[in-house]
């Protein structure tokens, strides 16, 4: 919606409804046409995904339920509601006039040609941080926080103590659960304590846990199973007892970890392929380019890896939980984490995206070469997208504040996305990228235009003006 809207009002501030020449009026339709298929991109993004896989877990249900309600509300409200108020409104839209924006911010402008003379610096600086944010998510375990985490007082941590110096080792408290039948369960309890990683058998004989012919086995791993790092136990013992008779199934804290990884993640290669195969498509349409659609997807799964890579230092490793919340390290993201923070911010981080490279593309169809495209596009847009980005981690901020440890989490990974996006990403690397790329941005050819049914986009000389043809 901010796009549509700062686009039209750019427009209509030039010239009242009465004197738009039929240009003018050819490029506020336009604007809205070519903003229409990128907010189609953004709105496929929350729409497509989350059938694919949450079905099963009722309350992520009801999160992707809620997405999808609110995302199809904006973009029909985008494509419907705010061109047509807007043009209603014509200049009035502007009053009372706080600023005048006849040119684009000099700040922003200087920044943007600096960024465009130092390009090669600054996309290298850029990729180097977001890579080192990615290599650290490359180490993050899904999960529940380990005991290493909790409180280090009291009853429940001195009693904790006190087990471990007794040669007691934390996978009691994630034991492994094995229902068998009962004449077949000191074979099955033999057998499953020669599982690498079990450092111990135990066939309780209570009314708990014998009942109606059938005992639970309890195993205990020679370290809690609470994450994707710690299950390899319980993954073995799951296929050890598949071989014995009278077993009926394997439960406990790590069985329901792979469950819910299972369940969560089994399908996300094939969602994220979809997603991002629908919107690249949609914003060659938009764009009228092969280049800048590909480097908008692909920076938008890279910006989101060093956010999570961020998450990964802030909670699980202890780098800022403790000074800021003081929480001591988590030693794993809760599962459905990554996944929200995922749904959310690739819708976030598009918007940003097709904002920018819609002025940068207006720019340069008026006859701007790429970098003086880059440097008034930038200027024109970096108000805004600073303002937005400030609004929204301010509002992030306010959730983080809220009581629980995944709430937390899940505030200062959005705080933590918006940040770094419209800083390192949106900020460095996409007016550097644009500036090396130089023409290859704007290739369209004519075979894959008529396949999507636009005009062909070639670029034009940067050395000579040109005039835009009329429009009749």
């Amino acid at each position: 919606m901010p796009a549509t809207s700062v686009t039209m009002r750019s427009i209509l501030r030039r010239n009242s409804p009465a004197t738009l020449s039929w240009n003018d009026r050819y490029l506020a339709l336009l604007a809205i046409v070519l903003l229409g298929y990128a907010l189609l991109g953004k709105g496929f993004a929350y729409l497509g995904f989350p059938p694919l896989y949450v079905g099963e877990i009722a309350f992520l249900a009801g999160i992707v339920v809620f997405l999808r309600i609110g995302a199809f509300a904006s973009v029909l409200t985008t494509l419907s509601l705010t061109p047509a108020v807007l043009g209603g409104i014509g200049p009035r839209v502007d009053w009372p006039k706080i600023r005048h924006e006849n040119r684009a911010s000099r700040a922003w402008s200087r920044w943007a040609a600096l960024i465009v003379r130092r390009r090669w610096i600054a996309a290298a600086t850029a990729l180097a941080s977001l890579a080192a944010l990615i290599g650290v998510f490359m180490g993050v375990k899904i999960g529940l926080a380990s005991s290493a985490s909790l409180a280090k007082s009291g009853p429940a941590y001195e009693t904790l103590q006190t087990l471990e110096k007794g040669g007691v080792s934390t996978g009691a408290l994630t034991p492994i659960e094995v229902l068998v039948a009962s004449d077949q369960a000191r074979a099955a309890a033999d057998r499953l304590a020669t599982v690498p990683g079990v450092k111990q058998a135990v066939v309780p004989t209570g009314p708990a846990n014998v009942r109606g012919g059938q005992t639970v086995i309890v195993l205990i791993p020679d370290r809690e199973t609470v994450n994707s790092k710690t299950v390899g136990v319980v993954k073995r013992v799951k296929t050890a007892a598949d071989g014995l008779p009278g077993v009926v199934g394997v439960t406990g804290v790590g069985a329901a970890q792979i469950d819910f990884m299972h369940a969560v993640y089994g399908n996300f290669p094939l969602m994220l392929t979809i997603i991002a195969f629908l919107t690249y498509i949609l914003l060659v349409r938009a764009f009228r380019s092969l280049l800048l659609p590909f480097k908008a997807v692909v920076l938008n799964l890279i910006s989101l890896g060093a956010t999570l890579g961020l998450m990964v230092l802030f909670w699980q490793h202890g780098d800022g939980s403790n000074a800021i919340f003081g929480i001591q390290a988590t030693g794993a993201i809760t599962f459905w984490i990554p996944l929200m923070v995922f749904a959310f911010l690739f819708g976030l981080s598009m918007d940003y995206e097709v904002f920018i490279l819609s002025r940068i593309r207006e720019e340069y169809d008026g006859a701007r070469t790429t970098n003086a495209a880059v440097i008034e596009g930038v200027g024109r847009t970096g108000r805004l997208v600073t303002s937005a980005a400030l609004i929204l981690f301010l509002a992030f901020a306010a959730l983080a504040s809220g009581p629980g440890t995944d709430l937390k989490t899940l505030a200062t990974g959005l705080g933590f996305g918006i940040l770094l996006d419209a800083t390192i990403v949106r900020s460095l690397l996409v007016p550097s990228l644009v500036s090396l790329f130089g023409s290859w941005n704007w290739y369209l050819p004519r075979g894959v235009a008529k396949l999507l049914r636009v005009q062909p986009s070639y670029p034009h000389s940067e050395t000579e003006p040109i005039v835009p043809a009329p429009v009749p």
